[in-house]
């Protein structure tokens, strides 16, 4: 499917990602086998627009993303079709459908920490965001985040300032700037190299309370894995830790003092099974069998003087999942019972298995690929 139809499909009535994603599971057909299966509103206005685009309500979000594509330069319309879109969302059960981009797509290249944080930071708060993504960036990696005021902001700031890439998913139009007080990392983002946004909605989209949520799940969807620097108990942060481990990706905190209001948010989260972090490696300890996937060899990362250790040739690694799947889709249910794990466990090995190119998902489950990618 091209651009054009990816958005018409973003802008179907009764629709949603979720009804979407389950819908693009099951391999429909271009265009028949999306009407088959769609429901009736959303079958009837897909067919006027194949038949009358001229006639159709769907076809003004078509002509203004083109007219937005060429009024600028670095812009893109991303979906599951495009070579730029990251595979990581896939995994999500309600991946964006599209992604309005701005900036350098090669930033979604290599692996991605999501960090995030209060908005009201202490100065230690700060001073760790950007310790840690100025390291995090030298390292190869792309800090993730949403250019909030605080922890946002600060470790994006670090990133670019290094010389790194720097991702910001946003609550409003990709065009929008928000909050007005970011104008400047905004336009960094927009223009830097590595630099890049990226939103759901259609460009002119005014931020929205509602959004923000949304837009977490697409900043951890992106990410190996998600560090709360700093966060009171009630912060907005914790949404983004619970969706990281609903989405099984690594939930990583910084340790702060009991007396620290803005650290309380991070304490209970380690409190409740979040890896403690001391310093970067602390990260790429637990993420090295993902990293190495994306970064080139004289950044993978080592730990106590090893290096990673890759299969070669078509060699296939030991594993009782990989020995349960064939050329045959299998369900992930039945995955779980024949290797003896458990759901959490069985996505996260799918999703590496994936990324090393041994497996792919298909309409009706998982199987196994004749050799590494």
């Amino acid at each position: 499917m091209n651009a054009r139809e990816w958005l018409v499909v973003n802008a179907l009535p009764s629709m949603g990602p979720h009804r979407i994603a389950q819908l693009v599971a099951r391999g429909p057909q271009w265009p028949q086998g999306w009407l088959a299966a769609l429901p009736s509103t959303a079958a009837a206005a897909l067919r006027l627009w194949l038949e009358h685009p001229e006639r159709s309500p769907l076809q003004p979000i078509v002509d203004a993303t083109q007219a937005w594509l060429k009024s600028g330069p670095n812009r893109h319309l991303l979906h599951r079709d495009h070579p730029a879109w990251p595979t990581l969302l896939n995994q999500l059960p309600d991946p964006p459908v599209v992604l309005w981009a701005q900036g350098d797509l090669s930033a979604l290249e290599g692996p991605k920490l999501a960090m995030v944080g209060t908005r009201r930071p202490t100065s230690e708060g700060s001073g760790n965001a950007q310790a840690f993504s100025r390291e995090l960036a030298k390292r190869g990696w792309c800090i993730v985040s949403g250019m909030a005021l605080g922890i946002d902001g600060v470790a994006q700031r670090a990133a670019l300032a290094t010389g790194g890439r720097s991702i910001a998913v946003l609550g409003c139009g990709v065009d929008v700037i928000y909050p007005a007080r970011h104008r400047d990392l905004y336009e960094q983002l927009s223009t830097a190299l590595g630099g890049l946004l990226l939103s759901e909605h259609p460009p002119g989209t005014a931020a929205r309370p509602a959004f923000f949520p949304r837009r977490n799940r697409i900043v951890t969807g992106l990410s190996l894995g998600t560090l709360v620097v700093e966060a009171t108990e009630k912060s907005g942060s914790l949404v983004s830790a619970r969706l990281a481990l609903e989405q099984g990706r690594e939930l990583f905190a910084l340790p702060g003092s009991l007396h620290n209001v803005q650290a309380r948010g991070c304490l209970h989260l380690l409190r409740t099974g979040a890896t403690l972090v001391r310093h970067v490696d602390d990260i790429l300890e637990e993420l090295q069998h993902w990293a190495s996937n994306f970064l080139p060899h004289e950044l993978s990362p080592v730990v106590e003087g090893v290096g990673i250790a890759q299969p070669s040739g078509n060699e296939l690694p030991v594993d009782n999942l990989l020995g349960a799947l064939s050329a045959s889709p299998t369900p992930i249910d039945v995955l779980v019972q024949n290797a003896g794990i458990t759901v959490s466990e069985c996505q996260q090995r799918l999703l590496m298995l994936e990324l090393e190119g041994y497996v792919a998902q298909q309409a009706g489950g998982w199987v196994r690929l004749a050799r590494p990618w």
